[in-house]
């Protein structure tokens, strides 16, 4: 496991409702760096990846890099897209979520995942420690059970 790498940032839609972000727990952790959108410092940027629905599979190759994850409704998310459209993309293989999303307004990408499930995925994938990510997820057992055989085919080497 790689135990040194860029913080990951999280920039997060000012209207993402608090209540329903799932990493908000990750704020008091010294290996995440939260930012407001449209907030965005280039400069800090040079050597991260950005976690999108387009792009290759993140893995080990990527785990000298930093993660930069959008963090918003999916039409949010999107709108946001075009302000790190500099950064690679990489995408996720096809995971199972836990959160109950029930958008009364939209449908919900078949994919989809819940924020902090998809940095666990990213991190797991990466070869990054993933201890205490989903502590304070209220839906982790469910997440970890969905997605056993997942996790035991991506076990490190």
């Amino acid at each position: 496991m790689s135990a040194v790498h860029p913080p990951t940032i999280i920039v997060v839609h000012p209207k993402e409702r608090k209540s329903k972000c799932s990493v908000q727990p990750l704020r008091s952790r010294d290996d995440f760096i939260f930012w407001k959108f449209p907030r965005k410092e280039p400069e800090k940027l040079t050597s991260y990846v950005r976690l999108g629905m387009e792009g290759p599979e993140i893995s080990r190759d990527d785990a000298d890099r930093g993660l930069l994850v959008l963090d918003g409704t999916w039409r949010l998310a999107e709108k946001m897209e075009g302000d790190y459209e500099e950064l690679p993309v990489r995408s996720l293989p096809v995971w199972e979520t836990a959160y109950p999303r029930v958008s009364k307004q939209f449908d919900d990408p078949g994919a989809g995942l819940a924020t902090i499930e998809a940095i666990f995925i990213a991190y797991h994938l990466m070869g990054y420690d993933t201890t205490g990510l989903l502590d304070e997820y209220y839906w982790a057992e469910d997440f970890l059970k969905l997605n056993h055989d997942r996790l035991i085919q991506n076990e490190p080497t």
